[in-house]
């Protein structure tokens, strides 16, 4: 066991709990309790967790584990250390611990959410009668944005605004207008006022940033597990507009004792649906908000993005056969359309979305005609007339996005009338149009004016895809098709330039290597190279970027400006972000590129499968985000993950691959 690792069990809306194998939160996003009050965004921590002593007629003992700074030797302190207790942890169904007291005295603990209502149930049981146990749970309060930290102040509201069942259920408001915390327990409460200080967050530490925490403890619950065998923990957020409300479904004066069962069977029937664990995995990412299903693009920090989504749903929904949701997905984006383009993000505050991809709006096209081709089409009633509707709506919008770039669109995005390839960027600007966008000091990273490669793929493969409703579109792709090739082949490397045209100077061109161009050949409907050409761009991507288990770097070892860790703090981590750092979601247009190439058969898949696809679902039980794909891991070995810990096109483009690709 890996007392680092994370576990993650998402809410339906957006709001989530994490936390560590070991118990001591790494992170400011570790939270039993965080909601999302316009969801999937404006997130908010409520509880960070709980401190949990368990005491026998042996002594008292510490079942959490908490990260405090520097000791005499300098070294971080852990206390209480309930890790050391630990013998097991399960992340099936939902977290599960076991701990063994130095008495002989066992505990296990579990933690899941509830997806209907958002709340966090946590559940202690003794398997063995043991004699004279009784359990104290102290809350871990703040009541802050998710990406913000908690410290010691003089407003935060230690009493309840609401008591019932001796305290045992409890309402707090801590902030005027933060939503509020219910909290039910099979125990009763104990008011002791206490501010806790001084928590350290080793991720936060080593990404440079502010990394201690203080939180308030309200007071104890205390549960008797020698006489109940067991003992609850309910955590629900309440609007903050009606904070004397209960949460429905669930009765103010209701016992968790008795609510825990009938919450965990419901999680069990949700749960039996999803027996393969990269199914259970994809489950993760689709939620509902405001505006309906939606998809986060990760966890812990992202929300929906445009991008993200598009790529994401081709795995998450349609090769999972999840076809209701991916349709209500893809109409609900088509109103928000704006000059042939969709907004590639939402943001938290509910500020204006953002436009500023070249590639966002043409990942919905592809999407889009996956989704119209793998969704059975009913054959009479109103269900055809639905069916009908929905992909004169859905092709309408592929038209209008085609009709926008081709005539110019923002960010001088516009097809080039000379080649029909597609132009994208402002030489000199602030904005990074590619999936390769980070930036430092407001400039891109890796800016990619000009006609990047991938861009190329992706326009090329949706002017083919649309060719059937207009002669238009097939002209232009027809003509940027043979364009393509003379243009981007880099005869010298045996590959493809990544830019050409590049910051805005005819003939300029990018030879770095790099991954973008493996979407020529793989992760799109059209292979837009002769084959040996597509064979010679797989085997040097296979050679030079490909690493084990974790995906295809963004620029290859020996290559200028090529950074092998991704490390540091904020500005040296974008700049390796797209710099060499690997990217798991890139297996997946390299796998279908390699099969394509091998013959695209039944023995190509098969060795496939084997090669690249099972040595990564084989660390998804133990990975550093537990049954789920890290979004980046370092370009050099041993390739340690990084980045976000749960990303939506890392599982998404695997479950494109085992259920689509390769099956």
């Amino acid at each position: 066991m890996n007392p680092d690792a994370e576990w993650l069990e998402p809410g339906g809306r957006g709001g989530f709990a994490s936390g560590t194998v070991g118990g001591a939160r790494s992170r400011r996003y570790h939270a039993l309790l965080l909601t999302a009050a316009r969801p999937p965004v404006a997130r908010t921590v409520l509880v960070n967790g709980v401190e949990i002593w368990l005491e026998t007629p042996a002594g008292r003992f510490g079942l959490s584990t908490q990260r405090y700074p520097g000791g005499a030797d300098g070294a971080d302190v852990l206390a209480p250390r309930g890790q050391d207790f630990l013998v097991d942890f399960r992340a099936d169904p939902w977290p599960r611990w076991t701990f063994r007291l130095p008495d002989g005295t066992q505990v296990e603990q579990e933690i899941f959410v509830h997806r209907a209502t958002g709340l966090t149930a946590l559940g202690w049981r003794l398997p063995a009668p043991a004699p004279g146990c009784r359990l104290e749970l102290r809350p871990l309060f703040s009541g802050r944005d998710y990406h913000a930290l908690h410290h010691e102040n003089g407003a935060f509201a230690f009493a309840p605004v609401e008591q019932l069942n001796n305290g045992g259920n409890a309402l707090w408001q801590p902030y005027p207008g933060v939503p509020g915390t219910r909290i039910w327990s099979s125990g009763v409460y104990r008011h002791e006022p206490a501010w806790y200080r001084r928590f350290l967050y080793a991720q936060e530490r080593l990404r440079g940033l502010d990394d201690q925490e203080d939180l308030a403890v309200p007071g104890v619950f205390v549960c008797d597990l020698s006489r109940n065998g067991a003992a609850a923990l309910l955590l629900a957020a309440v609007p903050a507009d009606n904070a004397a409300s209960s949460v429905p479904p669930l009765p103010a004066a209701a016992s968790a004792g008795n609510l825990l069962p009938a919450l965990r069977a419901d999680e069990e029937r949700r749960r039996s649906t999803f027996r393969d664990p990269l199914c259970r995995a994809s489950d993760l990412y689709l939620v509902r908000g405001g505006r309906g299903p939606t998809i986060l693009a990760g966890y812990p920090w992202f929300t929906d993005w445009g991008r993200d989504t598009f790529i994401s749903l081709r795995g998450l929904c349609l090769a999972a056969e999840r076809f209701d949701e991916a349709r209500e997905i893809l109409l609900q984006w088509t109103g928000a359309l704006s000059g042939g383009m969709l907004p590639n993000r939402f943001p938290d505050g509910g500020e204006e979305p953002e436009y500023n991809t070249a590639d966002a709006s043409l990942w919905f096209v592809v999407a889009a005609h996956d989704y119209l081709d793998l969704v059975p089409k009913p054959t009479e009633g109103t269900a055809l007339e639905r069916h009908a509707r929905d992909q004169q709506t859905l092709l309408a919008a592929c038209e209008a996005i085609l009709a926008g770039h081709a005539a110019g669109t923002r960010y001088g995005i516009r097809a080039d009338p000379d080649d029909g390839l597609l132009f994208a960027g402002q030489p000199g600007g602030t904005t990074a149009l590619t999936w390769m966008d980070a930036r430092c000091d407001d400039h891109p990273v890796t800016p990619r004016v000009g006609k990047p490669v991938e861009i190329q793929a992706l326009w090329l493969n949706a002017l083919a895809l649309m060719s059937a409703n207009s002669p238009r579109w097939r002209a232009l792709y027809e003509r940027g098709r043979v364009q393509f090739e003379q243009k981007f082949w880099n005869e010298e490397r045996g590959c493809l330039f990544d830019v050409i045209d590049a910051d805005g100077q005819p003939g300029r061109r990018d030879a770095s290597l790099r991954p973008n161009q493996i979407f020529a050949v793989g992760g799109l409907p059209l292979v837009l190279l002769s084959p040996a050409r597509a064979q010679a761009v797989v085997a040097r991507v296979e050679a030079e970027l490909l690493t084990p288990a974790t995906g295809l770097r963004t620029l290859a070892p020996g290559e200028p400006g090529y950074r092998g860790r991704y490390e540091g703090d904020r500005v040296a981590r974008d700049n390796a972000y797209h710099q060499g750092t690997a990217w798991p979601w890139l297996l997946g247009p390299f796998v279908e590129a390699w099969v394509r190439v091998h013959g695209d058969n039944r023995a190509a898949r098969a060795a496939a499968r084997a090669r690249f696809l099972d040595p990564l679902l084989a660390s998804l039980p133990t990975n550093v985000g537990i049954n789920g794909v890290p979004e980046v891991a370092d370009g050099d070995a041993p390739h340690t993950p990084g980045g976000c810990p749960f990303q939506a096109w890392s599982v998404g483009e695997l479950v494109r691959l085992a259920f689509g690709v390769l099956s």
